[in-house]
Parts: structure tokens; sequence; C-alpha cells
């Protein structure tokens, strides 16, 4: 196995952790009922219809989940993956401050990693 094979065969790892950990969230809002409750919180910081912007993000999730870990337009998903989650911290977890747990709560850190993972998959596929 080359060394290229090997760099091919970690970025699809990676790329199905992150399309894991995507779906997760989607799948637990539904299973859980909090679309609606998402949906206020969205309405609640000026975002218009909130309710149905808290099912579009919801269906991406699960849906651009599916596509990610096919590698399907991976690029593109990945770059609006990390464009929800910029949002994230910008409307929840900057304010809480860095660590998710431990030294604070409900921080920014595991969204950064996040970030920086999706944008990377989205380098590595654009234009290859």
């Amino acid at each position: 196995m080359t060394k290229s094979d090997k760099h091919h065969k970690a970025l699809i790892a990676i790329r199905i952790m992150l399309a894991a950990v995507m779906f997760s969230h989607g799948a637990a809002r539904i299973s859980y009922g909090t679309v609606g409750g998402f949906g206020d919180f969205l309405g609640s910081q000026g975002i218009p219809v909130g309710f149905f912007v808290a099912w579009g993000i919801t269906l991406f999730e699960l849906i651009g989940s599916v596509l990610l870990a096919i590698g399907f337009y991976t690029w593109i998903v990945a770059l609006v993956f990390a464009l929800q989650l910029v949002i994230g911290i910008g409307l929840v977890h900057y304010s809480e401050g860095w660590f998710v747990v431990g030294h604070g709560r409900n921080g920014m850190e595991f969204s950064v990693v996040l970030i920086a993972s999706l944008i990377a998959v989205a380098y590595a596929d654009y234009k290859k």
C-alpha cells in the first residue's frame, strides 16, 4: 500500500466519522422531538421562520451526512456543515467559552475541531 493509498483511506475514515457525528445531531433532534424547540430558539435569535429553518437544518444533517459518508458532493456538504457550526458558535457556544466539559460547559472546542476537520475534507475533495 502506497503512502497515497494510506492518506486516501485515512481521509475516508475521517469523512465517515464526521458524517456520523453530524447525522447524530439530526437523528437525536427528531427522536427526542426537539425540532420545534430548536425552531423556537432560532426564532428567539431573530431568525425568521425558525421552525422551518430548524427542519431544514435537521433534514440537511440527515441527508447531507449520507452524501458526505458516500463521498457525493463532499466539498459542498462539508462546507455547508462547517458554516452551520460557525453559526452555532456565534449563537450559542462562543458566549459559553472554549471548553465543552471540565473547565466550562457548552463551549466551542468541539465545534472548532469539527469545522477544521470539515474544511480539511472539503479542501482534499475540491477539484480532485
